[in-house]
């Protein structure tokens, strides 16, 4: 009983000196800063300073190596593989879709100046009708105040008014009227430049086309096949060429900036334009320089396609009107 009860006692004074110690080496740390510092903490500061002021080296993170960014970005790759898969998986569906929902994603787009914007609110309005030209200028007098030979196309034969207007950057825009069944319809001119000439905005994708056209200018009741080849099959000649062409075959917005005579004053106008072919014309070269053309007023993409196809090269028709 007596030895129980002196056990107990034993275990009691070591809890009890147990309970003292984190007091006492408080205690002792205190005893180790000089008389009159103050705070339990002024030796951690004296050492830092000290450090500081020998200028100690102290270890310092290292910037990542090639080899340990690569390896970082693995480990990100496989944590995230899912994601990426899905990602990767959705850019290709979409780019697979139809073409409204890939005009989507690509929002727009330029072509020899014509920028073609997809835009899901432009309403076009409904029983818009083609401008006319307005008071005609001679070919010769176009040319001269547009610095560049109007085009004309042999299936739609002379026209009936060419008119020159200014644009922005310098240009001009030469535009070619013709009455057909009572209807106008109305050739776009101008030269290709990297700048934003004019704004289609869509509602959907246009059409791309390949526009088989030879240097002769003729088209199949010349002795050429509807698709460009000459009869005796030789279409290896320089004039041989396939312009690319958009096809625009519903309504949609055109808007373009204008300038008056004195070049200061800038308007833009907006209207709704009806089936249009868009392409290319020329090989950009001194003699040969390369323009621009929207057929509008013509609702066959056929029809367009021929119009386009029996294209003169510049010169060449007042070549033939003054052989005649």
């Amino acid at each position: 009983m007596s030895e129980s009860y002196g056990g107990e006692v034993a275990g009691d004074s070591a809890r009890e000196r147990a309970s003292r110690l984190p007091e006492e080496l408080r205690a002792l740390g205190r005893s180790l800063d000089a008389p009159g510092a103050g705070g339990p903490e002024s030796m951690v500061e004296r050492v830092l300073e000290q450090i500081l002021a020998e200028r100690l080296p102290v270890p310092v993170a290292q910037a990542p190596g090639p080899g340990e960014r690569l390896r970082a970005v693995r480990r990100w790759a496989r944590a995230r593989w899912r994601s990426l898969t899905a990602t990767l998986c959705g850019l290709l569906t979409i780019l697979a879709l139809t073409p409204p929902v890939r005009a989507a994603v690509l929002d727009w787009f330029d072509f020899g100046g014509v920028e073609v914007r997809y835009d899901p609110s432009a309403v076009p309005s409904p029983g818009a009708e083609v401008p006319g030209c307005g008071r005609s200028l001679s070919l010769a007098q176009a040319e001269r105040r547009a610095g560049f030979e109007p085009l004309v196309p042999a299936a739609l034969g002379a026209p009936d008014a060419v008119t020159v207007a200014a644009v922005p950057r310098a240009r001009s825009l030469v535009s070619l009227c013709w009455r057909e069944r009572g209807r106008i319809v109305r050739l776009d001119e101008y030269p290709a430049r990297l700048d934003i000439g004019f704004t289609k905005s869509v509602r959907e994708q246009p059409e791309w086309l390949s526009l088989p056209r030879d240097s002769s200018g003729g088209d199949s009741a010349d002795g050429d096949s509807a698709d460009g080849d000459s009869a005796d099959g030789d279409s290896s000649g320089l004039g041989a060429v396939n312009d690319t062409a958009l096809w625009f075959p519903r309504p949609h917005l055109l808007s373009f900036w204008l300038v008056d005579a004195a070049g200061s004053h800038y308007t833009r106008e907006q209207r709704t334009a009806g089936p249009t072919l868009l392409w290319m014309h020329g090989s950009g070269l001194l003699d040969m320089p390369e323009v621009t053309l929207r057929l509008e007023g013509i609702a066959s993409k056929a029809r367009a396609v021929e119009i386009a196809a029996s294209l003169a090269e510049p010169g060449r028709e007042g070549a033939e009107k003054s052989s005649d």
